[in-house]
This record gives C-alpha cells, sequence and structure tokens, in this order.
C-alpha cells in the first residue's frame, strides 16, 4: 500500500469518526431538548417547521430564561395570591367574566413576582414555557378564551374552562399543588 493510500484512508477513516461524533452529539441535544420541552419541543418544530431551527429557538429561549432572577414566591406572597385566587374563584359564579378578566390579571401579577417579565402574551408563554412545559399549554388555552371573552364571544362554559386552565397554571407557578389536587379529588368523587 502507497503512503497517499494510507493518508486517504485515515482522512476518510477521520472523517467517519468526525461524522458519528457529530451525530451523537445532535442526537443528545435533540433528546435534552425533548425531555425538557415535552410537548413544546413538537410546537416548535410546527411553528419552525424545521427540527433544527426549533432546536436552536428553543436553545435561544432557554439562554433567555436563564438570565431571569426567577425566585419562588415568599410564603406571605403565597398565602396572599392564593386568598386572592380564592376570591376570584368564587366570584365567578355571580360574574364569570369579571373573573376571568381578574384571574388573567393575577397570573400575570404572579409571573411578574417570580421575575418573570411580563412583555407580550407570546413571549410570557415561550418564557414560561422553559420551566413549566407541561403546564404552559393551559395558559395558551385559558388566555385564548380570555382574548375572545374580550371580543364578546366566550360562553360561560368556555369561561369556567378557562378558569380550569388558569388554575392549573396558578396553582404551578404558586407552587400550591394542593390547588388542583383538591379540585380533582371533588371532581372524582362526584
Amino acid at each position: 500500500m502507497s503512503t497517499s493510500a494510507i493518508v486517504v484512508a485515515i482522512v476518510i477513516a477521520v472523517l467517519v469518526v468526525a461524522t458519528a461524533i457529530a451525530l451523537i452529539i445532535r442526537n443528545q441535544r435533540s433528546k435534552r431538548l425533548r425531555t425538557r420541552f415535552g410537548p413544546e419541543y413538537s410546537r416548535a418544530i410546527e411553528e419552525t417547521g424545521s427540527k433544527t431551527q426549533a432546536e436552536a429557538k428553543l436553545e435561544k429561549l432557554e439562554r433567555r430564561v436563564e438570565r431571569f432572577d426567577l425566585k419562588p414566591l415568599s410564603p406571605v406572597a403565597r398565602a396572599n395570591f392564593v386568598a386572592a385566587w380564592q376570591k376570584i374563584q368564587a366570584r365567578f359564579v355571580d360574574d364569570p367574566k369579571g373573573a376571568l378578566t381578574e384571574a388573567d390579571r393575577l397570573i400575570q401579577e404572579v409571573m411578574a413576582a417570580r421575575g418573570y417579565p411580563v412583555s407580550d402574551f407570546d413571549q410570557r408563554a415561550a418564557d414560561v414555557s422553559v420551566n413549566h412545559p407541561l403546564i404552559v399549554e393551559h395558559y395558551r388555552a385559558g388566555h385564548e378564551i380570555a382574548v375572545q371573552h374580550s371580543k364578546g364571544r366566550a360562553s360561560t362554559e368556555e369561561m369556567r374552562q378557562a378558569m380550569i386552565h388558569y388554575r392549573t397554571l396558578f396553582a404551578e407557578l404558586a407552587d400550591e399543588p394542593a390547588l388542583t389536587r383538591s379540585k380533582a379529588a371533588r371532581a372524582a368523587r362526584a
């Protein structure tokens, strides 16, 4: 075998190994993002039309949220928010429209208290998706109904569904899983 043939064989072997390593790294990246973002990963692919673009978008979002000073609520703030939430839920029976508007506002207040910027809705939802990927869809669904409500196009049943979506998000952001567990337990007994 000539020296040039050996060099070519080595170059080919190096390229094959480099390609294999690149594929392994890419697959690990995809797996990490799929695990971290759950359904949001698929949503990003749908929105961008490209796995590569979706993953770049999600990584950029991760870096953005890492710069936030996110913090849990203090016990006093949590208690105040929970009390406010309970008043809003109780008010729903007599004034579903007003309660839904207040619930939307309270969600934003909790987000701000936790350290999320409260710019436009799409950015808030994207930011929340980084740390709460399984819950953010509740936020989107509740907000969509609230938007329809503001246009006079939401039924009382739809507003009730929005409140359920918001309650799920509120419980997660306020670190009050008992809010959703107790409601689920009551529904199961009924």
